[in-house]
């Protein structure tokens, strides 16, 4: 039997950003449609933005962004606009995950990818444009930045920048709670249903 994926709670997240300044990359750039076969959350980390951290041969290519220290080991990401726009593949928010992704930071996302970011652990952040280029002027530092998603607030040197994230979605994130979990959540109720429902129409449940 398979063992269930279990959501990590999201607590205070410290980290060196990395910045990738181009806007309306899409899902088939975060993870190319050849590593679509696989239905596990696991090994897709090393195929994240495949076309632009390799070459042709498969050699890393040393000046991309996350392929240089201190960035390969970020966990938080800085983005053009548009973030996550394409095809509505789970499997992005698995391979920025795996990766070691735990927060993305744009001025804007494509919706269903912006959405599947809670539901996988993944702190989707929408700020103004200036804030992201000047959180990415940041990380020329190479300094952490930390964010605060109890107070929703991203600090960083002196300075100290609020966010709005929904607050259901922010309590699934802190609490660690997927869609599955949630209906965990609920079991009990669950079962009394199930219980009313085969005393009060056993008929529903004959097999002819």
């Amino acid at each position: 039997m398979l063992e269930r994926y279990k959501m990590e709670k999201f607590s205070n997240l410290k980290s060196i950003p990395s910045y990738l300044s181009l806007q309306n990359i899409d899902t088939d750039m975060i993870i190319p449609k050849q590593f679509l076969k696989t239905i596990k959350r696991t090994g897709l980390g090393k195929s994240l933005f495949y076309e632009m951290r390799y070459d042709e041969n498969g050699k890393i290519i040393n000046d991309f962004i996350l392929n240089r220290e201190p960035y390969n080991k970020s966990k938080i990401l800085l983005t053009g606009k548009n973030f996550g726009c394409g095809s509505s593949r789970e499997h992005a928010p698995w391979a920025l995950s795996d990766f070691g992704i735990k927060c993305v930071i744009s001025s804007s996302f494509a919706d269903i990818f912006y959405n599947n970011c809670f539901k996988n652990g993944i702190l989707p952040i929408k700020i103004d444009d200036k804030v992201v280029l000047e959180l990415a002027e940041y990380s020329k530092r190479k300094e952490e930045i930390e964010i605060n998603l109890e107070k929703q607030e991203i600090k960083y040197g002196n300075k100290v920048i609020k966010f709005e994230v929904d607050a259901f979605k922010k309590k699934c994130l802190i609490e660690g709670l997927d869609d599955i979990a949630l209906s965990m959540e609920k079991i009990s109720q669950i079962d009394n249903f199930e219980k009313k429902l085969i005393k009060d129409k056993p008929w529903l449940l004959k097999n002819d």
